[in-house]
């Protein structure tokens, strides 16, 4: 279970506020990249951004938690309003602990957003939080990334044969 999916949504924008109060969830850690945006662009599409409005509406706590440098997530986060951690080289955790005691909740209030099984999804599961994985917004531009789409392979097919549905 450290790899397979336990949520997959079509897009970011299909997480609700309803379906996070079900989790008992008030906090959300983003990832960016092929989740909030395309890789390595910084550009906010129009629907997730409404959809950020409408979390903060909600008042769920948001901060971006990536593996990218500063040079790439400072001025995302900036244009988003948000605090971040970067360099959090998940799949391990330090990221994820910087950026809960940053969020002012304990870990069963907290989730993560992302869309790599063995980035986002293990990071979760090793700090025990429910990892909310998303389809990619775009292509992946990375060798590294793309390499670790073969691998994973296998465990989204394995939540899909378990049953699990694309929310």
């Amino acid at each position: 279970m450290l790899i397979t999916p336990e949520y997959v949504f079509a897009d970011v924008t299909h997480i609700t506020p309803a379906f996070l109060a079900r989790l008992g969830v008030t906090a959300l850690v983003l990832d960016i990249d092929n989740t909030l945006t395309a890789d390595r662009s910084q550009e906010l599409p129009a629907e997730v951004a409404a959809w950020l409005d409408e979390m903060r509406a909600a008042g769920v706590r948001l901060t971006i938690v990536s593996n990218g440098t500063p040079k790439r997530v400072a001025p995302f986060a900036k244009k988003l309003g948000l605090d971040f951690v970067c360099w959090a080289a998940k799949p391990l955790t330090p990221g994820l602990i910087v950026a809960r005691r940053r969020l002012g909740v304990n870990k069963r209030q907290m989730a993560m957003v992302g869309d790599q099984l063995y980035a986002d999804r293990m990071a979760a599961a090793l700090y025990g939080i429910p990892a909310l994985m998303v389809v990619p917004r775009g292509p992946d531009l990375g060798a590294q990334v793309k390499l670790k789409r073969r691998w994973e392979r296998r465990f989204w097919q394995r939540y899909y044969d378990r049953g699990g549905k694309l929310l």
